[in-house]
């Protein structure tokens, strides 16, 4: 189940791994795509992705400079609970993810969840 084809995760990408908000020009400038791809195809993805919600803009002078509305890490987030949410039993689910995942990526799960433990029992405590 992929979400963006390979231009939208190229763009994505290369807006990810900005530390500020970029105009069309260099994100075709800086993203991967393994080929040479028109500055107006780039154009009218980014805008697509805009329009999608997945990145905002603000002019400056001519130019839009796009940035991603939410982090890497908080978009693979809420794609994760998409599916959870969609796919019938989500505890069954939960375990056969985890059954997939590597030992080092079921030891990070853990030190999250640990993690989170104490924050949720504070937010519940009402302090």
């Amino acid at each position: 189940m992929k979400e963006f084809g390979e231009l939208e995760a190229a763009i994505m990408d290369a807006l990810w791994d900005a530390d500020r908000a970029l105009a069309v020009r260099d994100i075709r400038a800086t993203m991967d795509y393994g080929r040479d791809v028109a500055y107006t195809t780039v154009m009218t993805v980014t805008n697509i992705l805009f329009h999608k919600g997945l990145l905002g803009r603000e002019k400056s002078g001519r130019a839009w400079q796009y940035r991603p509305v939410r982090t890497r890490a908080e978009h693979a987030a809420r794609r994760m609970g998409e599916v959870f949410s969609g796919c019938g039993d989500p505890g069954a689910t939960m375990r056969s993810f985890v059954e997939e995942i590597s030992d080092e990526d079921r030891a990070r799960l853990l030190d999250a969840l640990t993690e989170l433990r104490p924050a949720h029992r504070t937010a519940a405590a009402g302090g």
